[in-house]
C-alpha cells in the first residue's frame, strides 16, 4: 500500500469522501483548503482517503476518514491515521476529529490514541439536510476527540 497526496482533482475520489460525510456540499466547506491523502493497493485502486485542514492554533483536523467497505477492518484506517499523525506531528500540536456517537467509530479513534475533548451540540441537525443514520443511531452531536501528535514522532 502507498499513501499519495492528491494535489488536483481531488472530487475524483468523490465516492470515498461520500462515505466519511455523506452530503457533498458539507465537503466542498473543507476539501479545497485541506490536504487530501488516497492510500493506493498495488494495483492503484484507492483503498483509504483523509483530508487534513489547519484549524489554526497548532491545531489540524482530521475530516472524511473512509476506506472502501472490501477493505474495512483490515487496518487501513489505522495505518492512514498513524500516516497522517506522523506527517503533521511537526507542523501542529494536535490533531482533532470530529465523529458522530457511534459506539464503533468512538472505539476505533480511541484506539487510534484520540481521547475525548468536545461536544458541537446539534451538529448533525443543523447543519445536514438530511438525517444522518450510522450503526441504526441517527447522529445529533459532533463529538470531537484530540491527539497529542508529539508522541507520533520518530
Amino acid at each position: 500500500m502507498e499513501i499519495h497526496k492528491i494535489e488536483t482533482n481531488k472530487k475524483k475520489y468523490l465516492d470515498l469522501l461520500l462515505l466519511a460525510d455523506e452530503q457533498e456540499s458539507m465537503i466542498d466547506r473543507y476539501l479545497e483548503r485541506g490536504d487530501m491523502f488516497v492510500m493506493f493497493n498495488t494495483d492503484l485502486e484507492p483503498v483509504s482517503s483523509a483530508v487534513v485542514t489547519d484549524e489554526g492554533d497548532s491545531v489540524c483536523e482530521l475530516k472524511s476518514l473512509a476506506v472502501s467497505p472490501q477493505y474495512q477492518r483490515k487496518g487501513y484506517g489505522k495505518q492512514m491515521v498513524d500516516f497522517l499523525c506522523k506527517r503533521y506531528a511537526d507542523k501542529f500540536k494536535y490533531m482533532i476529529v470530529g465523529t458522530g456517537e457511534s459506539a464503533e467509530t468512538m472505539s476505533f479513534y480511541k484506539n487510534c490514541g484520540f481521547k475525548y475533548s468536545h461536544i458541537v451540540p446539534d451538529f448533525f441537525t443543523a447543519n445536514y439536510d438530511h438525517p444522518i443514520v450510522e450503526n441504526g443511531i441517527t447522529l445529533k452531536d459532533m463529538v470531537y476527540l484530540r491527539k497529542e501528535l508529539s508522541v507520533c514522532k520518530v
